[in-house]
């Protein structure tokens, strides 16, 4: 579907440069024939009115895609269109993203002049519920000012070409808002026409700008984890890099991490310090375009050439290793800790060698790789912005004179922990209570259903009560206890019982006590893994509870988070760090025993004397493991007594159990 009447729209853009050259002299070597001619036509006025960020977003065509349907909903459609992004403003804006709120199940194929923000996420991207782009080669936008109207310097404009579904013939495919995603602005709802939109952005008046910097490249911001890529040699095709990374967050953390980045312009590791690429491959180089242009060159030393690589820490044999370890703050096993818990495992370091090709080979011509994405194990995940140019970091002169040595170029990449989808979360909670003899288990499939047969369980049935011992067992021997429960309180049973959690990592809470002065609630992990965790921690977030914490007696506790509101801290003792793996049980025929370990946890009334336990408040409205923030049951323990049977029904629940192992053995 082609929109011709959208070509007015996007030629005025074009036409910028040419009135620049009206206006202020073109070149030698331009064609003199404008007086002979009508003059261009001038951007939109909304531009001219402009005194921030103009924002505009142009659909321009849609064909439809094979396979042709029938299903208006399923069909694929291939479309066009232009993203500008003007600083028609007084300040320069430095490393530039821009947010297009796409709506319509959008696959985006190719974008010019950018990339996309997400560190894990390249083209085609799945980006049906928005994307923000960031300017790449060229992420920062100049002042009409500082370089005499030369539009090429002062904006970018971005062709984007993807795919959609549904819609009929004649819709018009428009996203819902585009906005600017750097700090410090604000972007008004947009300007919406048939097939275009635009938006003037403004600084933030309640931004606080510092009015003394000077430098001419962005300040460093905070987040929950950042690196700094510093160049620190460079040579006639190839530089020296050193790479830091900074955990700040009080409950962020990473086990076994994984970073990977993306060579834009045909880079590749030729050797490195303090880290290593688990893939040592230089099939890329030889029969890529190194191999082409660097004839003569021997990889055979090259580390890793492949264009998306992944990197991770040495063990810590490899601390002293004067050839590949020796640097600060290495080899650490790739664990990375919240500071509070120890400020020198909060952070890592480790050094490259990167060859480039022409013609990027002069020394002055450097390039940041781009998507960084870092994951661990069960740990907090990372949504990561790109790389953004900043003051060169300082170092301690090496030969130990009073002085400073400059990094010649140092980029800094932001990382903020993020929420994960619903079903893709690596832990999960219980919740349990004195005066109720059910427990709340984890929800169904609360960490995904993979590897779960759904043919023999419902994926989407609400998870079923259980006895509290119940707990202790691994989620496939629960079936007897879970059939016999349910018929002591009369409750149908399924013919397809809830799937399990199916969490390598489980937490009950269990309000242990309450009477008039305050009330103890019980915390116990649980480790369905086969590896130990080491130097665990758990986070909980007590919404009402938090003010009246007390103490804990078998972890330690602290209510001291910094920028971490109503979060109760909770880590190993010192000799007891380990929460150890699930083993086997004393006999072949006995369930597997999880890693356990638990404590009681003491609160008083004196800020919150209206507290209502029974009614929830008792219970965590977060909890993170190794800041992994896990899934929540959607209730509470009933709120009635316990029954005054409860003894005598769970000798007819234990009973109950042992005929149905009998009658159900293949259950």
């Amino acid at each position: 579907m082609k929109v011709p009447g959208l070509k007015l729209i996007c030629l005025a853009f074009l036409f910028i440069h040419t009135r620049i050259l009206v206006c202020y002299g073109a070149p030698d070597d331009a064609v003199d024939d404008y007086t002979d001619e009508t003059p261009a036509k001038p951007p939109p006025p909304e531009m001219d009115n402009c005194n921030g960020v103009f924002l505009s977003y142009a659909f321009t065509s849609r064909t439809k895609a094979l396979p042709l349907l029938k299903n208006v909903s399923a069909q694929p459609w291939t479309f066009n269109a232009m993203a500008t992004v003007v600083n028609s403003g007084t300040e320069e804006v430095k490393g530039w993203k821009m947010y297009i709120g796409f709506q319509h199940k959008e696959i985006l194929v190719s974008a010019t002049n950018a990339v996309l923000v997400d560190g894990d996420v390249d083209f085609p991207a799945a980006v049906g519920n928005g994307t923000t782009l960031a300017g790449y080669p060229k992420a920062d936008l100049k002042t009409s000012i500082d370089t005499a109207g030369d539009f090429n310097q002062i904006a970018v404009q971005v062709e984007l070409k993807g795919s959609m579904f549904g819609l009929g013939e004649k819709a018009t495919p428009m996203p819902k808002t585009i906005s600017l995603r750097n700090d410090g602005w604000r972007c008004p709802t947009p300007t919406k026409y048939k097939t275009y939109m635009h938006a003037c952005c403004k600084r933030d008046p309640k931004f606080k700008v510092n009015s003394n910097r000077k430098s001419k490249f962005a300040a460093r911001q905070n987040g929950d984890l950042t690196f700094t890529y510093d160049v620190v040699k460079s040579y006639e095709g190839s530089y020296e890099a050193q790479v830091t990374m900074d955990n700040s967050s009080p409950i962020g953390r990473l086990d076994r991490w994984n970073l990977t980045w993306e060579w834009m312009r045909g880079e590749f590791i030729y050797s490195m310090k303090g880290a290593y690429t688990p893939r040592f491959d230089i099939s890329d180089c030889v029969y890529g375009l190194a191999g082409r242009y660097l004839t003569g060159f021997d990889f055979t030393n090259v580390m890793n050439c492949e264009k998306k690589p992944t990197i991770t820490d040495l063990p810590l044999t490899k601390a002293n290793d004067t050839q590949i370890g020796k640097i600060p703050y290495c080899c650490k096993n790739a664990s990375l800790l919240p500071p509070q818990m120890d400020p020198s495992r909060a952070r890592a370091i480790f050094q490259l060698r990167v060859y480039k090709l022409p013609p990027d080979t002069p020394p002055t011509i450097l390039y940041p790789p781009q998507r960084w994405n870092i994951t661990g194990v069960i740990n907090a995940r990372y949504h990561c912005g790109p790389p953004i140019r900043v003051d060169p970091s300082e170092f301690p002169n090496p030969k130990g004179f009073d002085a400073k040595v400059y990094a010649i170029a140092s980029w800094q990449v932001v990382c903020n922990m993020t929420r994960a989808e619903k079903r893709k979360t690596r832990c999960c909670v219980s919740f349990s209570a004195y005066y109720s003899d059910g427990a709340i288990p984890c929800s169904t499939c609360a960490c995904g259903c993979d590897n779960i047969d759904t043919d023999k369980c419902n994926p989407d049935k609400p998870a079923m009560h259980l006895p509290p011992d119940a707990l202790l067992l691994p989620s496939e021997n629960r079936t007897a206890k879970t059939k016999a429960f349910a018929k002591l309180k009369k409750k149908g049973i399924p013919r397809k019982l809830p799937c399990p959690d199916n969490c390598g990592v489980s937490i009950n809470w269990h309000i242990n006590t309450d009477h008039k002065a305050g009330w103890s609630a019980r915390m116990t992990l649980f480790n369905w893994q086969e590896a130990p965790f080491v130097d665990w921690f758990v986070a909980v977030e007590m919404k009402k509870a938090y003010p009246d914490y007390d103490d804990v007696f078998s972890f330690n506790g602290t209510k001291k988070l910094k920028g971490i509101k109503n979060t109760i801290f909770f880590q190993s003792l010192k000799d007891l760090n380990y929460l150890v793996e699930m083993k086997n049980g004393s006999k072949p025929s006995d369930p597997k025993v999880p890693g356990k370990q638990q404590s009681v946890i003491s609160f008083i009334k004196k800020k919150t004397p209206n507290i209502k336990i029974r009614k929830g408040d008792g219970f965590p409205s977060k909890v993170y493991f190794n800041g992994e923030e896990c899934a929540l049951p959607r209730s509470f323990p009933s709120s009635g007594h316990r029954s005054p049977l409860s003894i005598a029904s769970f000798i007819l629940i234990s009973i109950t159990t042992t005929f149905l192992l009998i009658t159900n053995r293949f259950i």
